[in-house]
């Protein structure tokens, strides 16, 4: 087996992933970094984000406003020394990044624009028009090709964490191209993978998007933290579930039902009584938005489709010469994907799943209980994002932790031991049973994309917007019957060059793992809060549940929860308003 050797790792390719490496080039010259991605970088998830970063920069916003937000948002589940930190990082971050090379919109004077969006009581997200992930990450990755000591695996494909029970040192990983299986160690390995949407049928998340290092920690005994809070955005395109944008309705946008009424005023989406929300319900939290749209659908008030109901969003009163200058992909989808000009057709809208609140366990500086690894960005949770994230957080997040847990990552590098031999013999054990399992497997009953679908299934009908006992019961023996299922799928290609039916099924391996977990910490948790709203416990319990969810992996292959209190520092609990 061929082995290669550094002293960081980064898994995954992404805003996270790229700002780490940076953040390590930038610490010590001498230190080798390596980022092995299944994509190309430019082709990672993060080029997808359209509406911005949140950063406190205009006159008018203050740290202490933003951190407010934030905690409030999440449903006083965040931790709150993590969201100190985040926020006041956000605008160094986000002004280097300018230095970089990041094109943000800006006002007539030449200072940096801001928009409104969802839960932000002040106008403080920054944005490049409305394909501000897109450019984010082309800066990141031009940034970092001038630091000639990183190293890029593109297109491999990360199999198993290498670690001796308390320390991580390396991972497995197939090189897509050859099919070549090898061994890559590291001093100290980043999990920077992003989500796992596709986990569920209908998702703004793209196919690479499975859960890959939120699998490869479980499976390695780190815990996952908070994973059953799954956010859905309240407008994606029907059939696809590409996102529109939270921007369409920061510019103005509004959301009618089937009778073209303004239905989010009739909802408690968190503003205080004693003012009016007409002006600015559109840009209530992601998953109250949502929860109203599943009330409007029971009330018979949306409209049937071929691909479930939706309504609408209307933003012809914007104007052409706005809409192409402020949310110019907007229309492009719009034409694209639905054959319509939103600048003079209603736009249909659906919930959809969007983005994790939850996964890997970390410290506020990217650590894991298990030494020399670390995860950072969605992939991970610190958790500044609590039971809810708010719309614009996530791009800053990735900055802010991917460069924390980078410096740390290298610190411990610097000072760590070189892996042991042992982990040969490791790496080797994975390569067996990736030839036995899938490579050269023979029979078989069960197909991949069968199974995946009824995972998928399984997970909308009982882990959606609203959840209730009996159901995620049933869902969880489903899904440890269709992990013992697995067992029996059939592989047809026995190739080495791109093999993506042996990748397809190592993903659903680990989608079924991050579901299993989904389920376990929804089942536990007995209360409503944010993304997490059980119909036969409606109510939040602070004195129980003021607390993330932990999930380990325990000897016998079950699910173990236990419940870790949140960190409060200045903002005890109270009810959650937004729009003061």
């Amino acid at each position: 087996m061929e082995v290669h050797s550094h002293d960081v790792l980064m898994i995954g390719g992404g805003g996270a992933g790229l700002r780490a490496a940076i953040a390590i080039a930038e610490v010590d010259p001498r230190l080798k970094i390596a980022v092995a991605s299944k994509v190309y970088p430019m082709r990672s998830h993060t080029v997808s984000a359209e509406g911005g970063a949140a950063g406190v920069i205009k006159p008018d916003d203050s740290i202490d406003e933003h951190i407010y937000d934030t905690i409030s948002g999440g449903d006083w589940l965040s931790d709150q020394d993590a969201v100190e930190a985040f926020v006041n990082e956000a605008p160094q971050e986000l002004l280097r990044l300018e230095h970089w090379g990041c094109p943000w919109n800006r006002e007539a004077d030449g200072a940096v624009a801001v928009r409104a969006f969802g839960g932000m009581k002040k106008k403080r997200t920054w944005f490049a028009a409305d394909k501000t992930g897109f450019h984010l990450l082309h800066t990141l990755f031009q940034t970092s090709l001038k630091y000639t000591h990183i190293t890029r695996y593109d297109e491999w494909f990360v199999t198993r964490l290498l670690h001796d029970g308390e320390r991580v040192q390396g991972v497995v990983a197939i090189h897509l191209m050859t099919g070549r299986i090898q061994a890559i160690l590291a001093k100290s390995v980043i999990i920077c993978t992003g989500g796992c949407g596709r986990v569920f049928p209908f998702t703004t998340n793209a196919n690479i998007k499975n859960g890959d290092g939120m699998a490869l920690a479980y499976r390695a005994g780190a815990p996952l933290k908070d994973m059953e809070f799954i956010q859905y955005h309240p407008t994606g395109l029907p059939f696809t579930g590409i996102l529109i944008t939270e921007a369409a309705r920061a510019e103005g946008g509004y959301l009618i039902n089937k009778d073209g009424y303004r239905y989010l005023q009739d909802y408690n989406l968190g503003a205080p009584q004693d003012k009016p929300v007409l002006r600015s319900m559109e840009l209530g939290p992601r998953d109250r938005l949502s929860q109203a749209f599943v009330k409007e659908f029971e009330k018979g008030r949306t409209i049937d489709t071929p691909y479930g109901a939706v309504v609408h969003l209307d933003i012809r009163h914007l104007g052409e010469k706005l809409i192409n200058a402020r949310i110019p992909f907007v229309r492009e989808l719009c034409l694209k994907y639905e054959n319509i000009d939103p600048a003079k057709e209603l736009i249909p809208v659906r919930p959809v799943v969007h983005y994790m609140m939850g996964g890997v366990h970390t410290d506020i500086e990217g650590a894991t209980p298990l030494l020399g690894l670390y995860a950072a960005g969605e992939a991970a949770c610190v958790s500044i994002n609590g039971a809810n994230r708010l719309g614009s957080n996530s791009l800053t997040e990735i900055l802010v932790f991917g460069a924390r847990a980078g410096r740390a990552a290298a610190q411990f590098a610097l000072e760590a031991a070189p892996p042991d031999s042992g982990m040969l013999a490791q790496a080797e054990d994975e390569e067996r049973r990736l030839q036995e399992v899938f490579l050269h497997k023979t029979g078989g009953r069960e197909s991949i994309a069968g199974l995946r679908g009824e995972m998928q299934t399984v997970m909308e009908k009982s882990v959606g917007i609203y959840r209730e006992e009996k159901l995620l019961s049933e869902a969880a023996s489903r899904i440890a019957e269709l992990q013992e299922r697995f067992r029996d799928i059939v592989i047809t290609d026995h190739s080495h060059t791109f093999n993506t039916e042996l990748t397809a099924a190592v993903e659903l391996s680990y989608m079924l793992d991050v579901a299993e977990a989904m389920v376990a910490c929804a089942l536990n948790r007995t209360e409503s809060r944010g993304a997490h709203q059980r119909t036969d416990y409606p109510d939040r319990n602070d004195e129980k549940f003021l607390a993330h969810s932990l999930v380990v992996r325990s000897g016998d292959g079950t699910p173990q929860v236990s419940l870790l209190p949140v960190t409060i520092t200045r903002w005890p609990p109270a009810e959650r308003v937004y729009g003061k």
